[in-house]
């Protein structure tokens, strides 16, 4: 049976790395004081990684310059978080590790949030101190961890920025984007409500002052562009406000779903969507689009300085999402947490040296496994504890990749938290917890109060009928064996 309490998990120390190897996702706790290598640019790859909020694949079709990413890279078409939130989703990609492993399950409390984050050292074990540590310039721009206040100083003599990271522009309410306070480097700046504080731009600006800074500097550079939209309320920027004004949320098959009497009872007594509730969805979804339009111009921004500059053929460009979102899918308002595809399978393409261009894989791959890329990327080799495994010889077909036969889902739930932007409102969808397992042709989950769900996505990809109880007992035990098997899986176990 699944556990639902996480646990406590003692991380060893690591030895040293010469300073020209990079040391690894989960580097050591006193590695990120070392001097940097003394690195040149073109000596080792750049890296720009974008990672949205929210943003499902529905929205990609309405973004032109990831799908030309899409025909210049390589695409993942089985891409998936291991816990559809925030904050867990986030933790995840800065380690390695799955959550059960981070012990961030939420986005605030004990198991959850930027208090957790940091009170268990979480902070100096990630690819930014992994990369720095090898003489990468580091930046992050935009959002960080949910709770995290850009001016808390928490003990130091300036507003706290994490180790790992060169230069820091990073808020904690963006979600408006206007009206926040940025920490940048340590020093806050207020930005009001001007067209030319708009934050998804703001992320844009500085992303492409790090860039310039790093080619005069000549040092190669690791630099995350973290925007808050299309989480909502997705406010877009001035210039895209009228745009897509006839636009309404995909009617799939799964909107709305005429028959629940099969789901679990968390939500098989969702009534149906009104009409009020359609049009709201309609125009929460319009918004979302409209929000976009402003991280589809940073992308092109951003790729099209790297040609000037002379280094796109020399840099890695990854676009990817922490989770997705339901809008009316299986009845459910706006909301995210479950096991549905519409929460868990999210975008990812990447462009960069010799990535295959035009090309799609779609082996099972998750967010445990950007640490060790973004390692890779950078000449390094992930540690033993890092649950997951680089994606480079998938996107380039140099080296072999083991293929998965699952990935692991978990989530601590309901969430009751008020003061949560992402709390569950009516209607939106709040399970129990759960342990779940995807695999390709398969989802299957375990809820804490003993129920189960299972889809056979061959069949029903758009989860319509739970099938669990028409199993025989051998598939039974095959998919309870997986989740028995991911469950308190750490490192090797993990990847296999």
């Amino acid at each position: 049976m699944p556990r639902f309490t996480t646990s406590r998990l003692v991380v060893s120390a690591v030895a040293a790395v010469s300073a020209l190897t990079l040391a690894a996702c989960s580097t050591a706790g006193k590695q990120e004081h070392a001097a940097p290598a003394k690195l040149h640019m073109g000596e080792r790859p750049n890296i720009v990684f974008v990672l949205t909020d929210d943003l499902s694949r529905n929205l990609v079709r309405y973004m032109p310059e990831v799908q030309k990413m899409e025909k210049d890279g390589t695409s993942l078409q089985n891409y998936f978080v291991t816990n559809s939130l925030c904050c867990p989703s986030r933790a995840t990609t800065f380690t390695g590790k799955l959550p059960h492993n981070t012990h961030i399950f939420s986005n605030a409390g004990d198991d959850g949030g930027f208090a957790a984050f940091h009170s268990r050292g979480e902070e100096k074990q990630t690819f930014a101190t992994s990369l720095q540590s090898a003489g990468y310039r580091t930046a992050l721009m935009g959002k960080y961890l949910n709770r995290y206040n850009p001016r808390a100083k928490l003990g130091g003599r300036k507003p706290f920025v994490p180790p790992g990271w060169s230069q820091w522009a990073v808020t904690g309410n963006g979600y408006p984007e206007y009206n926040y306070w940025l920490n940048v480097n340590g020093r806050p700046e207020w930005h009001p409500h001007r067209p030319q504080d708009y934050l998804t731009d703001q992320i844009a600006n500085r992303g492409l002052g790090f860039i310039n800074d790093s080619v005069r500097l000549n040092k190669p550079f690791m630099l995350e562009l973290a925007t808050f939209a299309p989480h909502l309320p997705a406010t877009a920027a001035p210039r895209d406000m009228k745009k897509y004004a006839k636009l309404k949320a995909p009617r799939s098959p799964s909107f709305n779903e005429a028959d629940m009497t099969d789901k679990p009872a968390w939500i098989k007594n969702h009534r149906p969507l009104t009409q009020k509730w359609i049009r709201q969805i309609d125009q929460q979804f319009r918004s979302r689009v409209r929000s976009v339009q402003a991280v589809n111009q940073m992308i092109g921004r951003v790729r099209a300085l790297l040609k000037a500059r002379g280094i796109a053929k020399n840099t890695y460009v990854v676009f990817a999402s922490d989770n997705g979102l339901h809008l009316g899918e299986h009845r459910l308002r706006q909301g995210k947490l479950t096991t549905f595809d519409i929460d868990i399978h999210v975008p990812f393409v990447a462009v960069g040296p010799k990535i295959k261009a035009g090309r799609t894989e779609n082996a099972l791959t998750a967010n445990t496994d950007l640490c060790p890329t973004f390692t890779a990327m950078g000449g390094g080799r992930p540690l033993p504890d890092v649950d997951g495994k680089s994606l480079l010889p998938l996107l380039t077909r140099q080296g072999t990749w083991q293929k998965r036969a699952a990935v692991l889902i978990e989530h601590h739930g309901p969430d009751l938290d008020k003061n949560d932007p992402d709390v569950p409102l009516m209607g939106s969808g709040n399970p129990p917890s759960y342990e779940a397992v995807r695999t390709l042709h398969d989802e299957y989950g375990v809820y804490s109060d003993g129920e189960r769900e299972y889809y056979n996505l061959r069949k029903d990809p758009y989860e319509l009928d739970n099938t669990y109880k028409k199993l025989k007992p051998a598939q039974r035990q095959r998919m309870a064996a997986l989740v028995r098997r991911l469950e308190h899986c750490k490192g090797a176990a993990c990847r296999r």
